[in-house]
């Protein structure tokens, strides 16, 4: 059903919002830019014409309260949220502080439920599968602490995996003497076959626990997911998915995925509010799964057991609805056909360069708005440093065993303008160098 502009702006319940250091967003400018994305839901062009309309980008990134003085190329690594995010909030956390007993527990917490049922749809799973968590990283070590494991027994990953997971794989390995076993994938890895046949190969009798990632963190690249965990699953070995790069960045349904455990951040890509997840576990597989943090015996089938942490606000968790609304007036496959077009605007102009080498794939289906690029010759750390003393330009720092480089991820507000000046920036260093 099509969304017309006057249902989705009085979904949204436009108000004035409160931005940076007291400034406010003009209700005018907000109701433009989610009068544009209203507009943009109703579109019938393919996702790929949309991407490079910069009239429907530049008015979708007014809902944005960002500090423009600043060019944010690392949204991957948490995002701002529009100011309608922003505003249910604050309205939430003001109306919880009335009377918190009351109003935070006994009328806030329980609309908890309908967030949980809306996510479960945009996610394609079941809501009793979804549990509502603080980040990535409190929803895996959930996975990772959940699985009786014996001294002996084996998990497998790859070295690029996010440096938190492996450490708590680690410190399992010193407390309780399971080994922690890793290997290599080729950057970038543009071959699924080569990829499932790594992981098989890797597998030795002792292997109880895979853990991989949708996206890599390290350069955006997107690996076969669905075809290792069938892998797996016929040798009756279960697989952890970290997923914190993966939902509302590029288009998928759980479905696709065929997973059974998987957990991302919804500060991200989803633009939720800060210190949101989600955690999704197959129902069949709940029971048998420890939560992090005690929970009574009688919720051992109950994905709510995952949420135990004590008290807790609701209005980070109520604000996720504003930026569900936000993503979805957008449209997944959209979003996803825009960050693509982003990453390869910056990037095509750098490759024209002969220094310049790039570990992640342009080909479609292997990455979407997340790439690495290196300067040969050039200390990436030092540029990444560069960028942010001299242009404010924030970047990444990628300093891998294995390839170093500095990683960009653009988001929907990122302007062409913006990326022009990353260029000019990279290209300043390409020509003659990083000062001395």
């Amino acid at each position: 059903m099509m969304l017309s502009r006057r249902r989705f702006l009085g979904a949204m319940s436009i108000p004035a919002v409160a931005g940076v250091s007291g400034a406010y967003l003009h209700p005018t400018r907000l109701g433009r830019a989610l009068a544009a994305v209203a507009d943009l839901s109703a579109d019938s062009r393919s996702p790929q014409r949309i991407a490079g309309d910069e009239d429907f980008w530049f008015e979708i990134s007014q809902a944005f309260t960002v500090d423009r003085s600043i060019v944010n190329l690392n949204n991957g690594g948490v995002s701002p949220s529009p100011a309608i995010v922003q505003q249910a909030m604050k309205r939430h956390l003001d109306y919880s502080n009335t009377a918190p007993p009351y109003t935070m527990w006994r009328v806030l917490e329980p609309q908890r439920e309908a967030v949980r049922e809306r996510l479960a749809r945009e996610f394609g799973g079941d809501p009793e599968e979804i549990a509502l968590t603080r980040n990535a990283s409190e929803g895996l070590q959930i996975c990772q602490f959940g699985f009786d494991l014996e001294p002996g027994d084996e998990v497998l990953t790859t070295t690029q995996d996010y440096p938190r997971m492996l450490d708590t794989f680690k410190q399992r390995q010193r407390r309780e003497g399971i080994v922690l076993r890793q290997f290599s994938i080729p950057v970038p890895a543009e071959d699924p076959d080569e990829v499932v046949s790594l992981f098989a190969r890797h597998i030795t009798p002792r292997t109880r626990l895979i853990l991989m990632c949708d996206m890599i963190n390290l350069t955006g690249q997107i690996l076969p997911v669905q075809r290792v965990v069938a892998m797996a699953r016929a040798k009756g070995i279960p697989v952890i998915v970290d997923g914190a790069h993966g939902f509302a960045h590029y288009a998928f349904k759980i479905s696709d995925l065929d997973c059974d455990y998987y957990a991302t951040s919804l500060h991200k890509w989803l633009f939720a509010p800060h210190g949101t997840g989600l955690l999704y576990v197959r129902r069949d597989k709940i029971h048998d799964l420890w939560p992090l943090m005690a929970a009574p015996e009688a919720g051992d089938d109950d994905i709510r057991k995952f949420e135990e942490i004590g008290t807790h606000p609701a209005a980070n968790y109520l604000a996720i609805a504003e930026a569900l609304t936000f993503h979805q007036g957008i449209g997944a496959k959209r979003k996803e056909a825009r960050l693509v077009f982003l990453r390869d605007y910056w990037a095509n102009r750098l490759l024209g360069h002969d220094r310049v080498r790039l570990h992640t794939s342009l080909k479609p289906g292997f990455a979407c708005g997340i790439a690495t690029v290196q300067i040969d010759g050039v200390d990436s750390g030092e540029l990444n440093n560069w960028l942010w003393d001299e242009h404010r330009i924030l970047t990444t720092a990628i300093m891998h065993e294995e390839f170093s480089g500095i990683r960009v991820s653009p988001s929907v507000y990122t302007t062409l303008r913006e990326l022009d000046r990353f260029c000019e920036a990279m290209e300043k260093v390409i020509l003659h160098g990083l000062p001395t």
